[in-house]
């Protein structure tokens, strides 16, 4: 998959280039086949070989050997289409105002079928990553093109390793950043089933520990960026808060539950936060403690979705 990710680069209709790949600390052949792309294209490709750190850590390091003035960054799973740079470069140059550019994205199963409609929220057209990002990221890593001084003011990608993305994106929210949109189709996102990073145990308290991790993180962003509580993307983070507070809860994880509950309540408005569902929620956690009372929720949870 990396050769085909780094070839859809390569076929950018866009000079001048520069690709960083990051060898992230493989176990397979994936550095020697990085380090044998770098040799075909020596004007063209790096290649940093580095101990495992997850995928912020490996965009970062990508980040601080970039001489360009425009980043885009890209899975190994995911391609370009070949006239990408070449619509966003100009788009951003056209509208200075703008820092990020985002267009349609495709959708390919492991099938090879495709979406017949732009993934995600890559199909509609809006000016600013918030109040929308708080509801999901909804564009993929291959999708936006950035300017490198928005990047550089976001600052280093964190240590997460689940939802690092999405909170990366968030800082650049906070920014004020303004959108360029390109009514066209730019990338595609391809399903290779258990090979992305994303997917795992819903109840894993390390991934349910970093998740609470990005979440306060983002939640932050938002705070930061004045997105108000009246918002209705910031009740639903509310209630994804107040979830991910049962889940954490469930999988033993007391003090992390009871941090989110608390950021639920901050994120709700105030009768929401005052109203019966909370109350009674943080009183019987006093008595059974968050970790039983978690397990409990989640069980009738999955009871009502029967």
């Amino acid at each position: 998959m990396l050769d085909e990710a780094v070839n859809s680069v390569l076929a950018q209709t866009w000079r001048p280039i520069e690709i960083i790949i990051v060898d992230d600390g493989s176990t397979d052949e994936t550095g020697q086949l990085a380090d044998a792309l770098a040799a075909a294209h020596t004007d063209v490709i790096r290649v940093i070989h580095k101990q495992n750190g997850g995928p912020g850590l490996a965009r970062e390091s990508g980040r601080q050997e970039v001489r360009g003035e425009f980043i885009q960054y890209l899975d190994s799973d995911d391609l370009l289409l070949p006239g990408k740079f070449e619509k966003q470069v100009n788009g951003l140059r056209d509208h200075p105002e703008c820092g990020v550019s985002y267009g349609w994205t495709r959708y390919r199963e492991a099938d090879g079928l495709e979406n017949p409609f732009p993934w995600k929220g890559s199909g509609r057209k809006v000016e600013f990553m918030f109040p929308s990002f708080l509801r999901e990221r909804w564009w993929d890593t291959p999708t936006p093109l950035y300017r490198a001084e928005v990047c550089d003011g976001a600052g280093a990608w964190s240590d997460l390793r689940l939802e690092e993305d999405w909170e990366y994106d968030c800082r650049i929210a906070a920014l004020g950043t303004r959108l360029h949109y390109c009514e066209d189709y730019i990338a595609v996102v391809r399903d290779h089933e258990d090979h992305r990073l994303c997917k795992g145990t819903a109840l894993d308290p390390v991934r349910l520990k970093e998740r609470a991790r990005a979440h306060a993180l983002i939640y932050s962003h938002a705070i930061r960026a004045g997105v108000s509580v009246e918002t209705q993307e910031m009740q639903h983070f509310a209630r994804e808060l107040f979830l991910l507070c049962r889940q954490c809860g469930a999988a033993g994880l007391g003090e992390v539950s009871q941090h989110l509950f608390e950021l639920s309540c901050k994120a709700s408005r105030p009768d929401r936060c005052r109203g019966f569902d909370m109350a009674v929620y943080s009183f019987l956690a006093g008595i059974v403690g968050w970790v039983a009372l978690g397990k409990l929720a989640c069980w009738s949870d999955r009871l009502r979705k029967w």
